[in-house]
C-alpha cells in the first residue's frame, strides 16, 4: 500500500512498477472509474504481446509445468524416501 505525501504524491510499489515496466520519468495517467481510481501507463507498458509471442509463452509455461510435474513424480516415488507405507506400518506393530 502507498501512502501520500504532503506534496501529494504517491510511490508506485517495485512489485507493480516492475510488472508492468515503469521506470523514473515514465507518464501514468490517472482517472475516475466509479468509486475507485484507474491507474495507466503510459508508452509501452501498454502494448500488447502479438498472437506469435503471447503463443510463446504459452508454450513455455506449458513446458515449465511438465518439468514441474515431472521432478513431483521422481520425489513422490518410494524409493526416494527409503521406505515403504507397509514398512511403516509393520514397524509400529511390533
Amino acid at each position: 500500500m502507498s501512502k501520500v505525501t504532503s506534496k501529494l504524491q504517491v510511490t508506485v510499489p517495485k512489485v507493480i512498477a516492475d510488472e508492468y515496466g515503469i521506470k523514473p520519468g515514465d507518464e501514468i495517467s490517472w482517472s475516475p472509474a466509479g468509486d475507485a481510481i484507474r491507474v495507466e501507463a503510459g508508452g509501452e507498458a501498454r502494448s500488447e504481446p502479438d498472437l506469435q509471442s503471447r503463443l510463446a509463452q504459452f508454450d513455455e509455461a506449458t513446458e515449465r509445468q511438465r518439468r514441474r510435474q515431472a521432478r513431483r513424480r521422481l520425489v513422490a516415488g518410494e524409493r526416494v524416501r527409503g521406505w515403504t507405507r507397509e514398512e511403516l506400518y509393520r514397524g509400529r506393530a511390533r
